[in-house]
């Protein structure tokens, strides 16, 4: 196993549709053992999203801004090619509940078998944000919730609100 660069540099991949104060917190606490973090937006066509890729970059964009060292940018296909050509040996996951982490395990295992030198690193994210999935954000917009400030950007609530009930 080689020994990863002076400058120690993660890739965080996911879909973020939308992008929630989870994900932010697993940014932030990424970036406090990482000099660099890249936020790697999922372009996935057997997900069906509610926001583009072009939306979700943008929101992602928005809500990491202002802090160094992060930035965000798309991928397509495998996410270990992505990581293997922006030469990063280490994949950020985020882990919520125990209910994650048999499908993040067998990911990483995949991952591990398509590519032995990149390493998967689990994430909590704080205790306020561990229940916190953009699938639940969605279904309650989708019900008619407001006010989900505690759980999304102000900025992103007002664009899943305009996604889902045209306003």
């Amino acid at each position: 196993m080689e020994r990863a660069s002076q400058t120690s540099r993660a890739v965080y991949p996911g879909t973020f549709d939308p992008v929630t104060y989870g994900h932010i917190d697993i940014i932030k606490r990424a970036h406090l053992l990482f000099d660099e973090v890249i936020v790697a937006c999922a372009e996935n066509a057997e997900k069906a999203t509610l926001f583009t890729l072009e939306e979700r970059i943008a929101m992602l964009r928005e809500a990491t801004e202002g802090i160094a060292g992060v930035s965000v940018e798309p991928f397509y296909g495998l996410v270990v090619d992505f990581v293997r050509t922006k030469k990063i040996n280490v994949m950020i996951r985020g882990l919520r509940m125990i209910s994650d982490f048999e499908y993040e395990f067998q990911m990483a295992l995949t991952n591990r078998r398509l590519d032995d030198t990149i390493e998967t690193i689990f994430m909590m994210p704080s205790e306020q944000y561990s229940f916190l999935s953009s699938k639940l954000i969605k279904e309650a917009a989708g019900l008619g919730a407001t006010g989900l400030v505690s759980f999304i950007p102000a900025f992103v609530e007002e664009r899943l609100q305009r996604k889902l009930h045209r306003r």
